[in-house]
């Protein structure tokens, strides 16, 4: 292996694990978010619950990044990092700079 791509994936780890770390930070916020106690106004209470659905929905688009960032540490730890998983072929630098986290190609994800 290169020092070049070596060092492209040692990068890649790095931002992997800031995301991640990203993630968890905001979960627990979301988490910590939901539970607070419900005010005694209806009104305020039916604001705070469509806010609460909000939360929900990012906490739940957060759990799936969460889970597709640690899919890709584990290629990286497999040696397949930047590896289609469906066709096999080299996934693009520019759209592993994009998406560092994506197990398919371009052509793949289309």
């Amino acid at each position: 292996m290169t020092s070049q791509k070596t060092s492209n994936l040692e990068t890649y780890r790095k931002l992997l694990e800031q995301r991640a770390a990203t993630l968890d930070a905001r979960m627990h916020e979301i988490e910590a978010d939901l539970d607070t106690p419900a005010s005694a106004d209806w009104e305020d209470r039916a604001i705070e619950r469509e806010d609460d659905e909000m939360l929900e929905t990012m906490g739940a688009h957060d759990q799936v990044e969460r889970a597709q960032v640690q899919a890709a540490l584990a290629r990286l730890d497999a040696g397949t990092f930047g590896v289609c998983q469906m066709c096999g072929e080299e996934i693009l630098e520019e759209r592993l700079k994009l998406l560092p986290h994506t197990p398919f190609c371009k052509d793949c994800a289309s």
